[in-house]
């Protein structure tokens, strides 16, 4: 494949020799931001060349784009040679429920093999890359370390050490890249919802999450995976990156996003955070709160979405935070632990709140919190300033070893 080649069907695509998207102008902490973020998967000119001649497995999903179209359908148009698709959670198309597993497929559109990563394995096998000479991951991330995609760059960066394979990161914003919170997971509890010994909201990129995976030496048996990193351009930590796709069907507005960090811990307790309805992660409630609360929303199976989601068909009372000012979080660079007091108290049945087989939502509480000393903190009726104190110094310590990683301010 020739450059030349490229930027002729680069012409074609969008009539005038560039990638077409929607200018990102954000507000920084301190003030505008004046020039437009680009995502690494919109820098075409710098791994086009990379990619050519070359064999190509994607891990993508919707969130994954150039431009305005998706990233697999954008660069077989321009003649790369994508050989396989490894989905994550909720599939390469995103039309999977949360917690559902994935099966192997053909991807109608493209006719290109997919290899689910969240179905009967999440690594990819020697066999599944035997075909590939290069895999490229641009998946969007939150910035939360429950977010499961991190598990996902864990096993592929692991699969590509171990069968000598090159990973290629397009690196996209942090949404909450501003904030570096919570308490660091203790590793006895550690799963698809904590992988690696990091505080709740992480404050980093994909692209420097992986450096720190290489760096910290925590791939099986200290293995490295050989890391090309395109870097998001004019970006810092302190932006309030606005999301132009939705990262997953559960977070689909920008204020869940903001909310993700602190509300998806509800997600171990019995109170449902708005699951089966068109604003998860928006607001908190339960049947057993009627009378405490004004506010009530009732879940609905949403194909999708949630189909199944916990209180189905039953009115839930309690919080409605659509209309929070997240910018307090931002202020603030911290979790909201408010929240969980307040509804560990109003709840009348302290015994139940926690019990993860009564509430049957997807994550163990004490696996989401990363330590079992939350848990036990909030039924002790302990402050949030106490509560944060027992955090240290580790997460003191996590922030210097971050430094080291950063690809930007």
């Amino acid at each position: 494949m020739k450059i030349a080649v490229l930027s002729l069907l680069m012409l074609t695509l969008t009539g005038r020799g560039e990638v077409q998207h929607q200018p990102n102008h954000e507000h920084t902490l301190s003030g505008i931001h004046k020039k437009e973020i680009i995502p690494g998967a919109d820098q075409t000119e710098k791994y086009l060349p990379y990619l050519s001649g070359k064999k190509i497995g994607m891990v993508v999903n919707p969130s994954s784009r150039i431009g305005n179209t998706a990233s697999v359908d954008s660069l077989k148009a321009l003649g790369v040679n994508i050989v396989k698709i490894f989905g994550p959670e909720h599939g390469f198309r995103g039309d999977a429920s949360n917690g559902a597993k994935v099966e192997d497929s053909t991807d109608p559109k493209t006719g290109i093999q997919v290899v689910s990563l969240y179905g009967k394995t999440g690594k990819p096998s020697a066999e599944d890359l035997a075909a590939v000479d290069l895999m490229v991951y641009d998946l969007q991330d939150v910035g939360a370390r429950y977010y499961t995609y991190l598990a996902t760059l864990h096993r592929v960066m692991e699969a590509c050490a171990e069968n000598n394979k090159e990973l290629l990161i397009l690196d996209r914003p942090n949404p909450n890249g501003y904030m570096v919170d919570g308490p660091v997971l203790d590793m006895k509890l550690k799963s698809g919802i904590g992988f690696h010994p990091v505080p709740i909201a992480h404050g980093m990129t994909v692209g420097e999450y992986a450096q720190m995976i290489n760096g910290e030496g925590w791939l099986a048996n200290g293995v490295k995976c050989k890391l090309k990193i395109i870097p998001v351009a004019n970006y810092t930590h302190d932006m309030m990156y606005t999301l132009p796709v939705h990262p997953s069907p559960n977070l689909n507005t920008q204020q869940s996003i903001l909310l993700y960090p602190s509300l998806c811990l509800f997600e171990g307790t019995i109170i449902s955070q708005g699951r089966g309805t068109y604003f998860p992660f928006s607001v908190l409630g339960n049947p057993d709160l009627k009378g405490k609360y004004d506010f009530s929303f009732t879940p609905a199976g949403i194909k999708g979405m949630s189909e199944t989601p916990l209180f189905q068909d039953r009115a839930c009372y309690g919080l409605d935070l659509r209309d929070y000012d997240t910018h307090k979080l931002v202020k603030s660079k911290r979790i909201n632990l408010g929240w969980l007091i307040e509804m560990y108290k109003a709840y009348p049945y302290k015994e139940r709140f926690f019990d993860f087989k009564q509430s049957k939502q997807i994550g163990n509480f004490d696996k989401l919190a990363g330590t079992t000393e939350l848990k036990e903190q909030i039924i002790a009726g302990k402050t949030e300033d106490e509560i944060r104190k027992s955090w240290e110094p580790k997460l003191s310590q996590f922030k210097k070893m971050r430094q080291q990683y950063l690809l930007y301010k």
